[in-house]
């Protein structure tokens, strides 16, 4: 859009400029008239300006961390990594939408009643590592569940964009009572719809029993959706050709990075413990596949702050600024010019490998739906299903697709 305006801006201040060479008095006045007339010609205001930008998913999950939700808090914990690989195939004309994710806890007695028993665990961010690793370390401990103070807590703390072209979107999911708490789900739905957010209320149980508890108003209010999870199901595994290959790409992965600045060492670090909160449990294989994928996405990660790998890929023909003292200690003896070369290389390996895992995710997503389907295998609902079935529903809405 804005490549043609420059262009029409061009050829009409050329125009004028042809045809009032005589009358150089009159081209200050018409100079001016001209790019006003370009303005109006494309029906730009402010607003459209202001909103000509990347569109962002901002999705902010609320889970119950009740006594009763053990179940719930370990598909979060399990899933949670799905839910970002769909985000990060979202496309929106042909670009990449920013993505993040924010994280409260609601239920847990030893949080203050003052606010709700509402913790804010992590705001909206893309550093996926610290969020993992936040959401790894959630248990549940018994407390009253107010939904409709989560849910307004939620609307008032983050920082929630105001493009009309971004989806944003809330998930509470939980049981026992939807109208708990001295403030109600209305106040906390008009805000929503006030900022141009949807609700999406997940209930753990039976579907008579989560309209009984009135779930399905938060969601009709919310302009989202209403559905049910079984809590204790537990996803099964189904082993695919290409499952080692995504492990080994995973190690060669890790090795492109080269840490840098006073972040540099021990945003490393987190990333190193992520994976090994990723491979903690060997028997949840789609956990540890998935988080890989994440990984690998460059659009669901912010690294140039702190990784030289990063920095380069952002722009290669820049040079390098770093203190070496910051960096492994296998460089710091190296010269600028050798730690250059040694980046590039790194950069470009890091491409090889995002393009292999890139494609036998896809592979092994084909895979495993074909093995369903042979299998005859009626997928029970959990938080990863319908928070999936919801997001594609969704971003339609919003002129997005998933690839």
């Amino acid at each position: 859009m804005l490549k043609g305006l420059v262009t029409k801006i061009y050829k009409i201040l050329k125009a004028f400029h042809d045809c009032t060479t005589k009358y150089s008095a009159m081209n200050t006045l018409l100079i001016p008239l001209a790019i006003i007339s370009v303005f109006l010609s494309f029906g730009i205001n402010a607003q459209s300006l202001k909103e000509n930008k990347r569109p962002k998913i901002q999705v902010a999950i609320l889970l119950d961390v009740s006594n009763s939700m053990d179940g719930l808090i370990e598909q979060a914990k399990s899933q949670l990594w799905n839910m970002v690989k769909i985000l990060g195939r979202v496309r929106c004309d042909n670009e990449n939408p920013e993505i993040e994710v924010a994280l409260f806890e609601y239920g847990r007695s030893t949080n203050s009643g003052y606010e709700g028993y509402v913790k804010h665990i992590a705001g909206f961010t893309k550093d996926l590592d610290q969020l993992g690793i936040e959401l790894n370390s959630l248990t549940t401990n018994g407390g009253d569940e107010y939904c409709g103070y989560v849910m307004n807590t939620s609307l008032e703390k983050l920082n929630w964009d105001t493009s009309t072209a971004s989806y944003k979107v809330i998930f509470i999911a939980g049981n026992e009572s939807f109208l708990q708490g001295n403030i109600s789900y209305t106040i906390a739905c008009n805000k929503a719809r006030e900022k141009g957010i949807i609700v999406n209320t997940i209930y753990c149980g039976d579907w008579k029993q989560g309209l009984a508890e009135h779930w399905n108003l938060g969601a009709e209010c919310g302009n989202g959706s209403f559905t049910i999870i079984n809590q204790d199901a537990k996803q099964e595994f189904i082993p695919s050709p290409y499952d080692s290959a995504l492990y080994l790409l995973n190690n060669q992965f890790n090795d492109t990075y080269v840490y840098y600045g006073n972040a540099g060492k021990p945003r490393s670090k987190k990333m190193m413990q992520m994976d090994t909160v990723a491979h903690a449990d060997p028997n949840d294989i789609n956990k540890i596949l998935n988080y890989v994928i994440v990984k690998s996405n460059r659009q669901l990660r912010n690294d140039e702050s702190w990784d030289l790998a990063s920095v380069y890929e952002k722009d290669s023909t820049g040079k390098l600024e770093f203190d070496k003292k910051t960096l492994p200690d296998s460089l710091q003896n190296k010269t600028d010019e050798q730690i250059q070369q040694i980046v590039s290389k790194k950069a470009l390996e890091r491409i090889r490998v995002r393009k292999e895992i890139d494609s036998l995710s896809k592979l092994r997503d084909l895979y495993i739906a074909t093995e369903e389907i042979k299998r005859n295998k009626n997928t029970e609902q959990t938080l990863e299903t319908e928070i999936e079935k919801i997001i594609r529903q969704q971003i339609i809405r919003y002129r997005m697709k998933i690839e």
